[in-house]
């Protein structure tokens, strides 16, 4: 039976099934991605600009043809700019890793994106952390009955 004598229900029901594979499939190679990406940044790369780097995240576009890779940078913004500028530099070197790894008539174009979210998430709990102490009420510290001091006095 061709796609052709389907009724409109069916064609429908095929085609929602054919992108629930489609956003499957993008989501297995952005993981692969990801890994790739990690494994080789943290044990392939010998640039010394290249170091305290997390990969958090990828996203590949619908064709497979470009792929974001969203990183995690600690140390000050020089530290972290010279990384970045290590990363964009070694693109390639990881394209020709994805290549080995993904079956794909396409490797996809690598782009490096800094993620500030593990930062802004530790900044967010300081600030926090930081209220709650100003809010708390100043307590005189009050000694427990019975204490070695006590004693001696009396004694």
């Amino acid at each position: 039976m061709g796609y052709a004598t389907l009724t409109t229900r069916e064609r429908e029901a095929a085609s929602g099934k054919e992108e629930n594979m489609k956003q499957h499939r993008i989501a297995r190679v952005s993981e692969a991605i990801r890994e790739v990406a990690a494994e080789t940044i943290l044990f392939d790369l010998q640039d010394p600009r290249i170091k305290n780097v997390t990969v958090t995240r990828a996203e590949v576009s619908a064709d497979l043809q470009k792929a974001k890779i969203y990183v995690s940078v600690m140390g000050t913004k020089e530290e972290q700019d010279l990384c970045m500028h290590g990363l964009r530099h070694s693109a390639g070197y990881l394209q020709s890793k994805l290549a080995d790894r993904l079956q794909t008539r396409y490797t996809p174009t690598v782009t490096f994106i800094r993620d500030d979210g593990v930062k802004n998430s530790i900044e967010i709990s300081r600030l926090i952390n930081e209220a709650l102490a100003q809010s708390r009420p100043e307590t005189p510290a009050i000694a427990p009955e019975g204490t070695a001091e006590e004693d001696a006095k009396e004694g």
